[in-house]
C-alpha cells in the first residue's frame, strides 16, 4: 500500500482550533519630512521649499500664538463660559503649513478643529468662539476670508468643497479649494462620493486630511487596512503622506497640490501624519482609550519645538524675538478672555431670519407661537 493511500484513509481528526485570517502586508508608507524632530533641515526628492529667516519666523509666530488661543479657549470652556471646545493641540503644524499655502482667492471648508486655518485666512480668534459659546451660528461672513462656517456634521463639507470646486472649474477661475477633514471622517460615505465625482469632473480641489490617529477612541488601524493616502488610487487620482508636525513640508506638499489642482490636474490627497495631543473635545477623556507612552512619544515630535531647534541653530531668533513672542501671546489669551465674558445673548427670535429668503407664512407662524410662549414666562412672573 502506498503512502498516500494510507494517508487517504486515514481518519481525520476534528480540530476546535481556530485559525485567523492572516492581515495583509502593509508595504512601509512614504513620509514626506523637510524638517525633523531634532530640527534637522532635510531634502526630499519630489518636494522642495527655499523660505527667508522672516518667512520661517512668521510660521514660528502662528504656530505659537494658535496653540496659544486653543489653550486659552480650553481653559475657558473649564471655567462654564464655552459650552463645548474641540481643540486642536499637536496639530499646529499640519494647519500652518498647510493655510499658509493658500492664495487669498482660494476657498476653504474646514470642519470644527481648523482654529490654525482660520487663524491664516485672517478669521478674528473671538469669532470662532461664538458658536461654542452658543451666541451665534459662526459669527463671521465665510465670503469675506474665503473660509467657510465650521461643519459639525462629520465630512460633510468635503461634498460641499467638491461642488464649490466643480463651480470654479466652470467658471475657468483659476483658484482652487481645500476640504479639509480628519481620519473619522474618511470612514463616511459622503467622503467616499466627494472623492468620486472630484475625479469624475476633474475638480480642482485638495482633500487635506489630519490623520490624528483616533477618532474619538477609535484607532486609524480600526478604519483601513491601508494608509489613508492611498485610497485616492481606487479614485483615479494621487495621494500623498507627508509629516504632518512638519510645517515646512505640509506647506510643501500643500503648494504642489494646489498648484496641480490650478493647472487642471484634478484633485490631490494629502493624509498629514500627526497626533491629537489633546481630547477629541472637551467633553472627552482620552485616558480611558489610549496610554501615556503613546502620548509621550508624540510630544517628542511636537511641532513647535522642532521648528524652534532649527531656527535657534541658524541663528534666525534669538531671545528677544521669543520674549516678545511671549508677550504677544499672553495678550491675545487676555484678549480672548475679555471678549468672551463681554459678549452679548443672543435674540431670541433671530432664529426665524433667514430661514426663507422672501419668508414663509409656516415661519411667521412659529415665529409668533414662539414670542407669545417667551411672553408667557413674563407674565407669570408678575
Amino acid at each position: 500500500m502506498t503512502v498516500e493511500s494510507t494517508a487517504a484513509r486515514k481518519p481525520r481528526r476534528s480540530s476546535t482550533k481556530r485559525v485567523s485570517a492572516k492581515k495583509p502586508q502593509r508595504s512601509e508608507p512614504e513620509l514626506v519630512q523637510l524638517l525633523t524632530p531634532e530640527g534637522e533641515r532635510v531634502e526630499h526628492p519630489d518636494y522642495s521649499i527655499d523660505l527667508t529667516p522672516d518667512e520661517l519666523l512668521g510660521l514660528y509666530r502662528d504656530m505659537v500664538l494658535t496653540r496659544r488661543f486653543d489653550a486659552e479657549a480650553t481653559s475657558l470652556q473649564r471655567q462654564g463660559e464655552l459650552g463645548l471646545w474641540a481643540s486642536l493641540l499637536g496639530q499646529e503644524a499640519a494647519q500652518i503649513g498647510s493655510a499658509r499655502a493658500l492664495r487669498d482667492d482660494d476657498y476653504v471648508f474646514p470642519t470644527y478643529r481648523e482654529h490654525g486655518v482660520a487663524w491664516c485666512r485672517g478669521v478674528d480668534p473671538t469669532n470662532l468662539l461664538g458658536m461654542f459659546r452658543g451666541v451665534n451660528h459662526g459669527g463671521w461672513d465665510p465670503s469675506t476670508n474665503n473660509f467657510h462656517l465650521y461643519t459639525i456634521v462629520i465630512g460633510s463639507q468635503t461634498l460641499h468643497a467638491t461642488g464649490y470646486a466643480m463651480g470654479v472649474a466652470k467658471d475657468g477661475a483659476d483658484s482652487a479649494v481645500v476640504a479639509y477633514f480628519g481620519d473619522g471622517a474618511s470612514s463616511q460615505g459622503d467622503v467616499a462620493e466627494s472623492f468620486t465625482f472630484s475625479a469624475v469632473y476633474n475638480a480642482p480641489v485638495v482633500f487635506f486630511c489630519q490623520n490624528n490617529q483616533w477618532a474619538i477612541s477609535e484607532p486609524t488601524e480600526r478604519q483601513t487596512r491601508v494608509p489613508l493616502y492611498q485610497r485616492a488610487q481606487g479614485f483615479g487620482f494621487p495621494g500623498v503622506r507627508v509629516d504632518g508636525n512638519d510645517v515646512l513640508a505640509c506647506l510643501a506638499v500643500t503648494r504642489d497640490a494646489l498648484e496641480r489642482a490650478r493647472r487642471g490636474e484634478g484633485p490631490t490627497l494629502v493624509e498629514a501624519f500627526t497626533y491629537r495631543m489633546g481630547a477629541h473635545t472637551t467633553s472627552d477623556d482620552p485616558t480611558k482609550y489610549r496610554a501615556d507612552e503613546e502620548r509621550e512619544a508624540w510630544e517628542a515630535k511636537d511641532p513647535i519645538l522642532r521648528l524652534r531647534t532649527y531656527l535657534e541653530k541658524e541663528g534666525f531668533a534669538d531671545a528677544a524675538f521669543f520674549d516678545g513672542l511671549e508677550t504677544e501671546s499672553e495678550s491675545l489669551g487676555r484678549r480672548v478672555r475679555e471678549a468672551v465674558r463681554a459678549m452679548p445673548d443672543p435674540d431670541q427670535m433671530a432664529i426665524f431670519e433667514n430661514v426663507y429668503a422672501d419668508g414663509h407664512a409656516l415661519v411667521d407662524e412659529e415665529r409668533a407661537q414662539f414670542a407669545a410662549y417667551q411672553a408667557s414666562f413674563a407674565e407669570e412672573g408678575k
